[in-house]
């Protein structure tokens, strides 16, 4: 079986102020060329379909049209729901769309319940693991203590269960939505710590497959068998580095992957440039970077008068404008952004403990700050529904 491995469409997000609607449509024509014209037996989306619980109605037609026309083609296609989609909203309707070949699985109850697909050689069964949101599921999987670790096991439990239970050969792949240990992490992903911890073992999918991960923008392999296939449009500038594709896998008889990626549109190539500003205005190698959408460091001890406007000669794609004068780390007009650079919650909020009274917490009190931040998170999600 041939089956084509997306996730992190992301419908209804833009980029910097800048609309990607277009850009995203561009990228679902790519998708149904591709299934055409490589002859590709089934679809799987790894969930964050859309960038947030409530999209705009662009997107949700957006999203419309792509299913009209992967229906059209015949192709069944496998879907699941991510951390920034509204799992119940996205699911609305799944019934009845999986009749067209549309099957969307957001519901945490049904991970071990497959998409059954047959080739020659018998069924593929394809289990949908939704975003499970730790605080949120972990009556449903019976776990005492909420953590991603802990609820993804307990869904590969009943995965490998339900597995063991069909006819020997049956082939699998699991489609999940996590942060997975060893993957590179970008700048556009939501933060889905849990604990102070967001990662999971590679090795607590074992038994599958092929796993078809969504969440990390960037695509990736971690082994042979378990891959992200990243967003396929840039969503920060972190993403500068980024090639954006699909994962083309072919599933063997006896279970064996091979994997070849599949370029998608580039909107406009994306740059990172770094120096004062009369240095980034001169400088002949930046050439290249004059049709890019540009984010520019400016490292001028003194802020220069309108360096917006006087990039935007040269570059005029400029997006972002970046202030880090040259200056040591102990300088006192160093920004706050910077000295809280690649500090998350709760270490910002170990050092203001420290700053007020003289020592920082102890172990109780971080326990306390890590689930309170926790609580709030998992309450934002519960808004995010309810909307």
């Amino acid at each position: 079986m041939r089956f084509l491995h997306t996730s992190d469409w992301h419908l209804g997000r833009s980029f910097h102020r800048v609309g990607m609607l277009g850009a995203q449509a561009e990228f679902i024509g790519h998708l149904v060329a591709t299934v055409r014209e490589r002859e590709v037996d089934a679809v799987v989306v790894s969930g964050d379909v859309y960038d947030r619980a409530v999209p705009p109605l662009s997107a949700v037609e957006l999203f419309d049209d792509a299913l009209h026309r992967l229906a059209d083609l015949g192709v069944p296609t496998v879907m699941i729901s991510g951390n920034h989609d509204s799992a119940r909203r996205l699911g609305v309707g799944a019934g009845l769309m999986g009749r067209a070949g549309i099957h969307l699985r957001t519901e945490p109850s049904a991970c071990g319940t497959p998409v059954l697909l047959p080739d020659a050689h018998g069924d593929v069964a394809f289990y949908g693991l939704p975003y499970l949101e730790p605080a949120l599921v972990r009556d449903e999987f019976g776990v005492e203590r909420a953590g991603h670790e802990t609820v993804l096991a307990a869904a590969m439990d009943r995965v490998r269960a339900d597995l063991a239970a069909r006819p020997a050969g049956t082939r699998s792949v699991v489609l999940a939505h996590a942060f997975v240990t060893g993957g590179e992490p970008s700048d556009s992903e939501r933060d889905i710590a849990v604990g102070g911890v967001a990662s999971v073992p590679a090795a607590l999918f074992d038994g599958v497959d092929y796993v078809a991960l969504g969440h990390l923008h960037g695509c990736q392999t971690l082994t042979d068998r378990v891959r992200y296939s990243g967003s396929p449009l840039p969503y920060s500038f972190s993403e500068a580095g980024h090639r954006k594709s699909m994962w083309l896998v072919d599933l063997a008889a006896d279970g064996s992957v091979t994997a070849e990626r599949v370029d998608c549109p580039v909107p406009r190539p994306l740059a990172r440039i770094r120096g004062t500003l009369e240095e980034l205005l001169a400088d002949p190698a930046l050439a290249p970077h004059e049709e890019a959408w540009v984010e520019a460091t400016l490292t001028d001890p003194v802020r220069p008068a309108d360096p917006m406007a006087r990039l935007a000669e040269r570059f005029p794609h400029t997006l972002a404008l970046v202030f880090d004068p040259d200056r040591p780390p102990d300088d006192p007009d160093v920004s706050y952004a910077r000295r809280l650079a690649g500090r998350d919650d709760q270490q910002i909020a170990e050092d203001f403990v420290a700053h007020v009274r003289g020592t920082g917490p102890d172990a109780h009190e971080r326990t306390v700050l890590r689930d309170a931040f926790d609580a709030v998170r998992a309450d934002e999600a519960v808004r995010e529904v309810a909307r």
